[in-house]
Order: structure tokens, then C-alpha cells, then sequence
């Protein structure tokens, strides 16, 4: 499969602390999938992630569900 290059953004809560990750929306309609990958290594490793759980992990942040 060929994908496209993809439109890689960092949530607008991260800071230059250098621990963030970046996402791609790209892929969502026409995969469901949502693309993660380490900022600090762009040319890296990405991990494909379904979008449902992608959105479950993010509604788990919002509520405070993964506080150390």
C-alpha cells in the first residue's frame, strides 16, 4: 500500500520539553487508523493505531485517568 505523506502535528498543549509525539488525521476517514510517531525521531518508528482506540486513550487523558 502507498500512502501519502502525512500531515504530522503535535497537540497544542506540548511544549519544546522534548517528550511529545506527533499524529496524522490523514488516514482516519479512509483507514481508521491513527498514526503516532516520537517527534524527537521523525524518520522513526510509527505506530498505526485503530482510531476507536486511539479516541479511548485520549478520553482517558482528558479525564485524568493515567495521572503517575
Amino acid at each position: 500500500m502507498t500512502i501519502p505523506p502525512l500531515a504530522w502535528f503535535k497537540s497544542s498543549y506540548s511544549t519544546d520539553g522534548g517528550q511529545c509525539v506527533e499524529v496524522a488525521a490523514d488516514l482516519i476517514a479512509s483507514h481508521g487508523m491513527v498514526p503516532v510517531r516520537d517527534s524527537k525521531i521523525q524518520s522513526g518508528p510509527v505506530l498505526a493505531l485503530p482510531a476507536s482506540s486511539f479516541s479511548a486513550f485520549v478520553a482517558e487523558v482528558k479525564v485524568g485517568g493515567f495521572s503517575a
